[in-house]
């Protein structure tokens, strides 16, 4: 069984701003992304490229996702296939689903929803390797029963604070820009002026009893999660070892005097560990 990181998603979605939407946060999860704006080139694709999932919009400029749908599944490709559309009659999802689909989203849609059911694909299908508890020293995550304890206490989290702590567990060291924490909880429409990220992790801080800081702040940019393993050293070995990977995330990021700050506070963090 893979990975995320050995996990590659195919999007065939002909709207840019979901486009974008997905490539930023799978990207962060750990998924390999390829995408296409039309049914033939998503097709075209597939027959050349092996695939773990498929996000597929109904709603394309020139086949119809449910032609689509028929069609990998005529070429003989046993890949799951994640449906999504505006259409939310009954109708539409006995279709999607007799057409080859595996499961079906309307939009708009939580992000935390939509890794759930790729991850749940996934699983039926074989392909994924989940740990059912993730644990940050005396934190621990049950992703069965979604119920999170610190030192044995149980802790009462809302849906999106347990997705934000998921976030963070999942990715150490990984610095989240707001924008990207914004489509996590709200979705692709969001007012880009709220401050509602700062008031999750607030809440989620408060519950955790965050002294010392699991997730740390980056002044006028986002938060990074600061978790350390046993066997990980401290200062500059840090920053040398498993803080690379996220600097070379966030090489998209890294443009133009907004960038280059987001760095500086990174590093600023990093070398105060």
């Amino acid at each position: 069984m893979k990975k995320n990181n050995e996990m590659k998603i195919l999007v065939i979605e002909d709207d840019p701003v979901i486009t974008e939407f997905l490539h930023m946060g799978l990207k962060y999860e750990g998924y390999e992304v390829t995408s296409r704006s039309t049914g033939k080139a998503g097709l075209e694709v597939l027959r050349q490229t092996t695939f773990d999932l498929v996000i597929l919009d109904i709603m394309l400029p020139d086949i119809d996702g449910f032609d689509v749908c028929r069609r990998i599944r005529t070429y003989g490709l046993d890949v799951p296939i994640l449906m999504l559309t505006v259409k939310k009659e009954i109708s539409d999802r006995v279709k999607g689903l007799d057409s080859g689909a595996d499961d079906y989203l309307t939009k708009p849609f939580s992000f935390d929803e939509l890794v759930a059911r790729i991850r749940a694909l996934l699983r039926r299908s074989g392909k994924a390797r989940e740990n059912k508890k993730l644990r940050a020293g005396s934190i621990v995550l049950d992703m069965e029963s979604r119920e999170v304890t610190r030192n044995g206490r149980r802790i009462d989290l809302t849906p999106t604070e347990f997705g934000l702590l998921e976030l963070f567990i999942r990715h150490p060291h990984r610095a989240f820009p707001r924008e990207m924490l914004l489509n996590r909880v709200l979705g692709y429409n969001y007012d880009w002026g709220t401050n509602v990220i700062d008031v999750h992790v607030s809440h989620l801080r408060r519950k955790l009893g965050d002294p010392p800081r699991l997730i740390r702040t980056i002044n006028a940019v986002g938060y990074v999660s600061l978790r350390r393993q046993a066997h990980e050293g401290m200062g500059k070995t840090f920053l040398a070892g498993a803080a690379q990977p996220a600097l070379c995330c966030f090489a998209d990021f890294f443009r133009g005097l907004g960038g280059m700050l987001f760095l500086l506070e990174y590093l600023a963090v990093v070398y105060q560990q």
